[in-house]
């Protein structure tokens, strides 16, 4: 099975929880990975369309309800399939998971993740975000050199908000070792 992509692994996800109409996996998918990553019905709908097709999810038929424009709405839940994909996905830490793109979903899903393969991914985008300090660095000296006091603000914004993800991802992978290393120890059992 190939690398879920990253709106089908966020709606897997989200079905997991029980069944949902379209517009209410919007809404989760909204309130979980926040405003800033707007989901248009028409990526949504296609989607749920084509994981219907490849067998991921299924139309829940004690889930469609009639409105009052006599339409119904459809519900969907996940498969057997779905299930299975969705649990090798968030087994799997490679660098995919901590891409821009897949690591607020992974993220969202960590209550589901095991600690080890969270913290994989926690280190892999802390790598991440380390080079990409340092590619905002050198860029920020490059723009102070020529002088361009805008584009070196922009820059210095850049830097300072990767500065917070490092540290933030820093608080993260030590409390995940700190569980993970309680929970080895007996003398903490009791």
């Amino acid at each position: 099975m190939g690398r879920t992509d990253v709106l089908t692994l966020a709606i897997l996800g989200t079905l997991a929880e029980k069944p949902l109409h379209g517009y209410e996996i919007r809404k989760r998918l909204g309130a979980s990975l926040g405003p800033f990553r707007a989901l248009s019905y028409g990526s949504l709908y296609p989607a749920l369309k084509r994981m219907v097709t490849e067998g991921l999810i299924e139309v829940d038929d004690e889930g469609v309800e009639p409105t009052i424009n006599r339409r119904s709405r459809i519900a969907y839940r996940l498969t057997d399939a779905g299930t299975a994909q969705l649990t090798e996905e968030l087994a799997s830490s490679g660098a995919s998971s901590w891409d821009d793109d897949a690591f607020d979903v992974r993220f969202a899903m960590f209550e589901r993740t095991d600690s080890a393969t969270r913290l994989r991914i926690l280190e892999g985008r802390r790598s991440r975000m380390s080079e990409r300090l340092e590619e905002i660095s050198q860029g920020l000296k490059a723009m102070r050199e020529r002088h361009d006091l805008y584009t070196a603000e922009l820059q210095r914004h850049g830097l300072e908000r990767v500065e917070r993800e490092v540290e933030w991802l820093d608080r993260l992978i030590d409390n995940e070792r700190s569980a993970t290393s309680g929970k080895d120890d007996p003398a903490d059992a009791g």
